[in-house]
């Protein structure tokens, strides 16, 4: 059986040894955080996937602040991490899946479908005594062979050009949506027509995604009869948004797609249009 969306940390305790896993807690106010918790303790097995390093391009200024990396370069990490064309793969942060989400949505767009999350993340598996190893492993190379899945993600030019046309959904905080208060990027607001999803608003309070059907009946009032196949989801740098996606695919709401610059990128030009209220 593959999982392909989320993964119980019994599941997990179960396979340690036949499955693949990534630790991708991060902290965008301090960004080595997460690699120090990891050389600190992870759970027995994971590589240590660096958000601003492995899942990101280099930064240019007009690209936003996590621009997704060429694929065969993400491959080519892919490759010396190991994987496997075939391998389960679980993805998992310090607890409600937010950074975790990013790799999961990765994965899937150079065509890895045996990807999940881990339900609660390292606080959960933590809480419960499940082993912890500060020990790196290492893996033979591998040629990771993508199957890249194109229409997963647009740029900021399809979504300027199909303004109005679109269904947008902005996985920000309410108030950085109505462009009220903006902590980390430059400039307040949102792309015109968005409508907004907090990502917040997908988990329980213990961290863990709500259920399903809870999940399908929220996004739905959201969406207000928009279909979900029709939806580009966008955030402050294209992270929180693939947890809306996720959430949407645990809620069997799929085919939605990924604005990855997000509004990082698009107020990078002057010529786009921003919207508040």
């Amino acid at each position: 059986m593959a999982f392909t969306t989320l993964v119980s940390t019994n599941d997990l305790a179960s396979h340690l040894k036949q499955w693949r896993i990534f630790d991708c807690r991060h902290d965008l106010m301090k960004p080595e955080w997460g690699e120090s918790q990891y050389r600190e303790g992870h759970i027995p097995g994971a590589v240590f996937a660096n958000l601003d390093r492995d899942l990101s391009a280099p930064k240019t200024g007009k690209n936003g602040r996590h621009p997704l990396p060429d694929p065969d370069a993400f491959a080519g990490w892919l490759g010396r991490a190991g994987l496997g064309r075939d391998d389960q793969v679980i993805c998992y942060d310090g607890a409600n899946g937010l950074y975790a989400a990013r790799l999961w949505w990765m994965l899937r767009w150079v065509g890895h479908r045996s990807v999940a999350v881990l339900d609660g993340g390292f606080a959960r598996w933590k809480a419960q005594g499940r082993p912890v190893t500060s020990e790196t492993p290492t893996y033979q190379a591998t040629l990771y062979a993508i199957d890249l899945q194109e229409d997963a993600a647009v740029g900021a030019r399809t979504v300027h050009r199909r303004l109005g046309q679109q269904t947008l959904l902005d996985a920000r905080a309410a108030p950085r949506w109505r462009g009220e208060a903006e902590p980390i990027d430059p400039e307040a607001g949102r792309i015109p027509g968005a409508l907004n999803r907090s990502s917040a608003d997908n988990n329980a309070a213990d961290g863990t995604f709500k259920p399903a059907a809870q999940l399908k009946a929220e996004f739905e009032k959201a969406l207000d009869g928009r279909r979900a196949a029709e939806v580009v989801n966008y955030c402050g740098s294209g992270v929180s948004a693939c947890h809306n996606l996720l959430a949407m695919e645990i809620a069997g709401l799929g085919g939605a797609k990924l604005y990855a610059g997000s509004w990082s990128e698009w107020i990078a030009d002057p010529s786009r249009p921003r919207e508040k209220g």
